[in-house]
């Protein structure tokens, strides 16, 4: 009932900086939160970035300074600025949304389908 899509994922030099976008639709009556998440091959997927519909936003050290997220609440919609980067940011990243939507079930967590990042070094 909600769909989620990514896109802006890639290839990139190391010290270069991608902007990843993810936007949900369908049965949407509100999102609480919206995050990135990544997972690299071999290990688990991680918290990136996430973000309240207060704007309240929440890092993992290993990005701080580096990556921003924002988003648009008009269009459901929330980017992952991300600058000077390394070979070790290099996996699929995940875009989650959490919410209550008009329809049963009300209360929805779900994922895209993931973008690639790649960072050569």
């Amino acid at each position: 009932q909600v769909q989620v899509v990514e896109s802006g994922g890639g290839l990139v030099q190391a010290g270069g900086s991608l902007r990843l976008s993810c936007t949900a639709s369908g049965t949407i009556f509100i999102i609480n939160v919206m995050g990135w998440y990544r997972q690299a091959p071999g290990k688990q997927r991680e918290l990136v970035a996430s973000i309240m519909w207060s704007g309240v936003t929440n890092y993992a050290d290993s990005v701080k300074g580096r990556f921003t997220i924002s988003r648009d609440n008009a269009k459901n919609t929330v980017y992952l600025q991300m600058n000077s980067l390394r070979p070790e940011d290099t996996a699929v990243y995940y875009c989650n949304v959490v919410g209550r939507s008009w329809k049963n079930p009300y209360d929805y967590d779900d994922w895209g389908q993931g973008t690639q990042v790649t960072v050569s070094s």
